[in-house]
């Protein structure tokens, strides 16, 4: 599964799971456009993969955007050269039961983690459609398959963002452009880390492999997803999730 060659644009790469997919990949041979709305966030993880020996630039941008995503897209092709790779990672939560839950909080949640996938996957497809080669991956989650309470908006959109990645697969299969979406279960970032023992002890037991994910776990899945490895795959959900949803 390598990538020597390959040029790929990564969405919230600054930290956490996008930060490990970008390392990944980098470590496999791409260079790396590593786009975040933290600017210095992003050019730190630039620097670790410009120590890997390969080319990363780092983008400042809000997928929610169109014109952000535009420039994204735009910036990886001018600087790096062109574009095989998109991984559409950036999300935010704003966790909350329905009956509570702000409008504000409905329409940013959408905003960044669906129609942020629909404006990246547009500005990037119509060059790989060019070109007649790129893949893009979708990180969904397993909320957006078996819902979730407190996570309306969350659920919403990244049950969204598997149905978009069906629909694109099917529109851009035709030129060689393959589209999949990982959906990760509980994976360890900063966010679980931060719960009480007790409530990642009632979690892990809800995990038939008996542990939270990790980062890297993604990562991987994601590296086959964008080689060649995964050539005749696409339209597909991952699920990375220790067997918690089957």
């Amino acid at each position: 599964m390598e990538l020597n060659g390959k040029v790929a644009l990564i969405t919230g790469a600054a930290q956490g799971i996008g930060k490990s997919i970008a390392l990944t990949l980098a470590r496999k041979g791409a260079d790396i456009a590593v786009s975040d709305v933290n600017l210095e966030k992003a050019e730190e993880t630039a620097k670790e993969i410009q120590g890997l020996g390969r080319k990363a630039i780092a983008i400042k941008g809000n997928v929610a955007s169109v014109a952000d995503a535009e420039k994204m897209v735009e910036e990886t092709i001018t600087r790096l050269g062109k574009i095989d790779v998109l991984v559409n990672n950036a999300g935010v939560t704003r966790d909350g039961l329905m009956l509570r839950m702000k409008e504000e909080d409905w329409d940013l949640v959408i905003d960044i983690n669906l129609k942020g996938v629909f404006n990246c996957s547009k500005a990037a497809v119509k060059h790989m459609a060019k070109q007649r080669s790129g893949r893009i991956v979708n990180i969904a989650s397993i909320v957006g398959e078996m819902g979730n309470a407190g996570q309306a908006n969350y659920s919403a959109s990244k049950g969204g963002v598997i149905a978009l990645t069906k629909t694109v697969a099917r529109e851009f299969a035709s030129r060689s452009v393959n589209v999949n979406a990982v959906a990760p279960g509980f994976i360890e970032t900063a966010m679980t880390a931060a719960l009480p023992e007790t409530a990642r002890e009632a979690l892990t037991k809800q995990i038939p492999l008996n542990s939270l994910g990790s980062p890297d776990d993604v990562a991987n899945a994601v590296l086959f997803l964008v080689s060649d490895a995964s050539s005749y795959i696409t339209g597909q959900v991952i699920n990375v999730n220790g067997g918690m949803y089957m």
